[in-house]
């Protein structure tokens, strides 16, 4: 599809949002929002030069808030009262969605995702195969990929708060440990292991520790790494402090059977998860 008269009505509305008031700016915006839920269009994707943000893509799916009215609307039992429908049909999709998981229309979720007791925001992209563990979050326009695993408790940022924010992305077979928290869109490349309770922000100092000399990174896990975190020293006006970190402690194996290479780097290294 030619989504060219899209964008130029998305970028348009975003200049001027009086424009949001005309029937031809909401029917645009819908039909972004409905290409996003069914995977046909992503607010990031892998490209042969690396990843590129489709910004205009996240635009549509800031302006689809105000464009949207309150409602109250049912679950079975549960009642809610909110601006945004849930996504639907998961047998049909073939999603395992275990009660109280929680997915906003808007996002899109790849055959055999399994949902524990979490929440998918609009504008995610979650690809086949992963497993979205209990109480994880996956924030708005993030985009994960097959077969990761975040664990119990995993915050995976979001680009609504601030609206500038690139999307976090997970590449394939990443395993995120327990009580991880990735936000401000950093990028964790493929196959990647973090152990529990790393946080990553754009200015969490990534340190890679297994060779003679440290090698920093910023916002970017390198594939296949092993991380834990750690703390530096920092000196302030009041003195010395420990400030948190991400240490690079080793590499998982490259394998055919990620299983097993998982396994493997987790008794190897001794990590959390």
């Amino acid at each position: 599809m030619n989504y060219a008269p899209l964008q130029t009505i998305i970028e348009s509305a975003w200049e001027h949002r009086d424009l949001l008031s005309q029937a031809s700016t909401v029917e645009a915006i819908d039909k972004v929002i409905a290409a996003i839920d069914s995977g046909a269009l992503r607010v990031a994707e892998p490209t042969e030069s690396g990843w590129k943000v489709n910004e205009w893509v996240k635009k549509a799916v800031v302006l689809y808030f105000p464009i949207r009215k309150m409602e109250t609307f049912e679950a079975g039992p549960m009642e809610f009262h909110d601006k945004m429908a849930l996504k639907t049909g998961y047998a049909e999709k073939g999603i395992r969605v275990v009660p109280h998981a929680i997915a906003r229309y808007g996002a899109f979720i790849d055959r055999g995702v399994i949902l524990m007791p979490s929440y998918v925001n609009i504008g995610a992209y979650v690809g086949a195969g992963t497993m979205v563990d209990t109480w994880a979050t996956v924030g708005s326009c993030a985009q994960i990929g097959k077969d990761v695993h975040l664990s119990g408790g995993v915050g995976i940022g979001g680009v609504l708060e601030p609206l500038q924010a690139s999307p976090v992305i997970i590449e394939d077979g990443a395993f995120i440990g327990s009580r991880c928290i990735v936000v401000e869109g950093v990028h964790v490349e493929k196959e990647a292991v973090l152990g529990a309770n790393v946080v990553l922000t754009a200015s969490t100092k990534i340190i890679d520790v297994t060779g003679d000399v440290p090698v920093e990174y910023k916002g970017r896990i390198p594939a296949r790494s092993v991380v834990i975190p750690g703390s530096q020293s920092k000196t302030f006006p009041a003195g010395s402090y420990q400030v948190p970190c991400a240490l690079i402690i080793g590499q998982r194996k490259e394998s055919t059977d990620k299983k097993t290479s998982l396994n493997d780097a987790l008794r190897t290294y001794n990590v959390a998860v």
